[in-house]
């Protein structure tokens, strides 16, 4: 007799999601701390949304990884916010993916790749009944 665990829910895309959520937190909890020391590694940002102001791409990032955090945080608890914001987060990595690919190719296809997951396992995963 074969015992073999089989996932019925999906919920492991929904950790796999999360956890790419926290991942983009962290990251840009990092890049905002070199915007706020206006580290001289940052490249020129003047033709930027917000110019040269390193402190408003810094609260940019911030307001970012929150959001990341959050999202996140309800994926893992089965709330709806997050499934928003991660097929959000997916379309644009995809987007992002096919805007740079000729400039960068393997970064572009593997966002693209990253994204077509993200969306898939969000799609693929039905939503918990909430009582």
């Amino acid at each position: 007799m074969s015992t073999h665990a089989t996932d019925a829910d999906g919920a492991g895309w929904l950790e796999f999601t999360a956890v790419l959520m926290f991942a983009v937190a962290f990251f840009r909890i990092i890049t905002a701390i070199a915007y706020f020391s206006k580290s001289n590694k940052i490249d020129n940002l003047t033709n930027g949304l917000f110019s040269s102001h390193t402190w408003a791409w810094g609260a940019w990032d911030i307001l970012i990884a929150v959001v990341a955090i959050f999202a996140g945080l309800s994926l893992l608890g089965g709330g709806g916010f997050g499934r928003v914001i991660g097929y959000i987060f997916g379309i644009l990595v995809i987007v992002q993916g096919f805007t740079v690919i000729d400039i960068a190719p393997w970064y572009g296809a593997l966002a693209i790749v990253l994204g077509v997951l993200v969306v898939y396992g969000l799609a693929r995963t039905p939503r918990r009944a909430t009582a």
